[in-house]
């Protein structure tokens, strides 16, 4: 039994979204819609739907009789990003710590795990897909959707930009600011959650 299409699109848009986040599809890049099948490796019903999202997302143009464009990286993106990103994302780290569930804890530590020997193993590519876990388990423990679609994108052209200028000594930085943020939220400490994660966001800024 094959996949549901919703299921097809999830997996359709996690690849291209990769591939977007890693420069593998080159910012200002103009791609067919028959290259996008090709690279996520579904058929053309789930990939739309992850075109859609992508489009929705600001990381494709859909751009009439010219076709698809990967979205440029613009000059102002990275302080306009973390401006937004300042202000939402320690609220979310206080919400996940009150209200994440065991399971969602337990999780949340093991993406600081991944992302420690990620460190380790110098692992940039690995750091970013257990970044990308961090933010999922987050959205998912944290009650406030509105507050959850708002960071969703953000979040994603945030490791865009991350990666177009990491090194490891940014990464490890990187992974032990992640860690403080699970360690306050693993103990239901809303304050230091909130705390860590506007150290974190500091950082991300710099």
């Amino acid at each position: 039994m094959s996949p549901p299409i919703d299921s097809q699109a999830r997996l359709a848009f996690r690849a291209l979204e990769n591939l977007i986040v890693t420069l593998k599809l080159k910012p200002g890049a103009l791609v067919t819609e028959k290259q996008l099948i090709d690279l996520a490796g579904h058929g053309r019903t789930p990939v739309r739907e992850a075109i859609q999202k992508l489009a929705w997302q600001g990381l494709i143009e859909i751009r009439p009789r010219v076709g698809l464009q990967i979205s440029a990286i613009r000059s102002d993106d990275h302080e306009n990003i973390m401006q937004a990103r300042r202000r939402l994302e320690p609220l979310a780290a206080e919400l996940v710590a009150l209200h994440a569930s065991d399971n969602q804890r337990s999780r949340l530590v093991a993406c600081a795990q991944s992302m420690t020997a990620c460190s380790i193993n110098s692992d940039i590519e690995g750091f970013l897909a257990a970044d990308k876990e961090f933010d999922e388990i987050m959205e998912e423990a944290c009650p406030n959707t509105f507050l959850t679609s708002a960071l969703a994108s953000l979040q994603t052209h945030a490791r865009r930009l991350w990666f177009a200028r990491a090194d490891n000594r940014k990464m490890d930085t990187s992974i032990d600011l992640h860690v403080k943020v699970i360690r306050a939220i693993r103990q239901a400490d809303a304050v230091e959650a909130s705390a860590a994660m506007s150290a974190l966001m500091d950082h991300l800024g710099s």
